[in-house]
């Protein structure tokens, strides 16, 4: 299992920003070429990308890279370049269609991609809600979606309260379909840095929804957000009896297991072996 609880955009750029992603513990990183780059700036900040994604200088944490959206100038030549640096994915904007995926698979492929190379789905308008199933479906190479949660509130026209209600049925849709479909998915992100008790009540309600992890903006986010979507001890503790006492049950011929007055079934057992292996996975286990 490869954590992905925190994946931090960083702009392209911004030299210093990638230099310094290098020590900060983020699971994953976006080097964005999209949002954070201004548009006379875009070429030198591709070649700088691209250039830090093929070098290998981050360690695990895993590199990916935003190119610009499929209706831009940019779009093309963002994702032959991307391709031939070889990053652990490609982030694409406003992915609406499985067509849509389709292409940016044979564009990647054209491009000489490494087969390492998949593609994260960013799933952030209302035709995106209603065919995030479709989307997340439309190819093997397509392994995350990633919900874009500002431009989605915009096209809404909702406006950001805490809890998040105006964006639940839109969440809940791309939860499903990930699920449907074997696929991780991403929470949106944040947007007051520095309000980290709202952030970190933000990243409860995601992982009590099921969402894999969260992106973020800002390095201050990185610790809060690890250890909200990090087995605590308590439930790492907890899965470890639950497999020791369906095991010694099966062991002995048993069709019925407890644990603390609670029926114990292979769902309970699968959960519990999830949780492990995302313990293992941060170094917990």
């Amino acid at each position: 299992m490869r954590p992905r609880r925190s994946v931090l955009y960083l702009p392209g750029s911004s030299e210093r920003a990638l230099e310094k992603a290098k020590t900060l513990p983020a699971d994953a990183l976006i080097l964005d070429l999209e949002d954070a780059v201004a548009p006379d700036a875009k070429a030198a900040a591709r070649e700088r990308v691209c250039a830090a994604a093929a070098a290998g200088d981050y360690g695990s944490r895993e590199v990916t890279i935003r190119v610009n959206g499929l209706d831009t100038e940019w779009h093309d030549a963002d994702l032959r370049a991307a391709a031939q640096a070889g990053p652990a994915a490609v982030v694409v904007p406003k992915v609406n269609s499985a067509r849509q995926v389709h292409n940016i698979e044979r564009a990647l492929e054209l491009g000489g991609a490494p087969e390492h190379t998949k593609i994260w789905a960013m799933v952030e308008t209302p035709v995106a809600m209603l065919h995030a199933e479709e989307i997340a479906a439309a190819s093997d190479r397509l392994t995350v979606l990633v919900m874009g949660t500002n431009d989605l509130a915009k096209e809404l026209h909702a406006e950001f309260v805490p809890g998040r209600g105006p964006l639940l049925g839109g969440l809940s849709l791309c939860l499903l379909a990930a699920r449907a479909t074997g696929k991780v998915i991403l929470d949106g992100v944040y947007n007051d840095v520095r309000d980290l008790e709202g952030f970190e009540a933000e990243c409860r309600q995601g992982r009590e929804y099921g969402f894999d992890g969260k992106t973020l903006i800002h390095p201050g986010q990185i610790e809060p957000c690890n250890r909200v979507f990090a087995p605590s001890d308590e439930e790492i503790a907890q899965a470890r009896t639950v497999i020791e006492a369906f095991e010694q049950a099966r062991s002995e011929g048993r069709g019925v297991v407890t644990v603390d007055g609670r029926m114990i079934e292979n769902l309970h057992v699968d959960n519990a072996r999830r949780i492990l292996s995302l313990a293992e996975a941060v170094g917990k286990g």
